[in-house]
């Protein structure tokens, strides 16, 4: 899906979520669960609530390569994970191409999380991490997870992403998960990025 009017209403909507939550802490920064969208309403919201969750791991991503050698780039990481789950969605009967598709956005609005944060920081040094994750044995784990739980839900979801009613369904879930993550500005661009792919053409 490559609609350039629903990435406006998108970027318009989640505008308006970011003034709305202006007032809040970063989102990383909430110690409590967020409340996931699809507990509350049916359709896309699984996929949008995994996208939402994937981002808030870019806050440890970036947190651990922040201040070293390791870029946010990484190609050979970037296409073993493409690789991997062009292989399993053949086991799941989905569209190879268009899963990898749908993970790529979900790579590139990783990174763009990433250059947000490391902009943040470089301007606000009190607010750098303290800590820095271990990406193989604390980060990894978890979004090797949420893969799983997307191509579930991307098989789970097909009927709806082929329907004519796709991109408004998109669209009201992104904005709910939005609300349910907490997300601030800089994840709510990454979300944005994330939903190109999701809709059939």
């Amino acid at each position: 899906m490559h609609s350039r009017r629903l990435r406006s209403a998108l970027v318009a909507v989640c505008a308006l979520a970011a003034v709305s939550l202006a007032g809040a802490a970063p989102a990383a920064a909430h110690p409590s669960p967020p409340v996931r969208a699809a507990a509350v309403a049916p359709g896309l919201t699984p996929l949008t609530d995994l996208f939402a969750e994937r981002l808030l791991v870019a806050d440890k991503v970036a947190a651990a390569k922040y201040g070293t050698d390791k870029p946010i780039d990484d190609p050979v990481r970037e296409r073993q994970i493409l690789d991997d789950v062009a292989a399993r969605a053949a086991g799941l009967g989905l569209d190879p191409a268009a899963v990898q598709a749908v993970f790529r956005d979900q790579i590139e609005a990783n990174k763009l999380v990433q250059r947000g944060l490391y902009a943040r920081w470089d301007a606000h040094p009190e607010e750098r991490p303290t800590e820095r994750p271990d990406l193989v044995k604390e980060v990894r784990p978890v979004l090797d997870r949420i893969t799983t739980e997307l191509l579930d839900a991307l098989k789970d979801t097909q009927r709806l992403r082929t329907s004519p009613s796709c991109e408004p369904r998109l669209g009201l879930a992104a904005v709910r998960s939005a609300y349910g993550h907490e997300l601030d500005a800089p994840h709510l661009e990454g979300l944005v990025r994330a939903l190109p792919s999701v809709c059939a053409d």
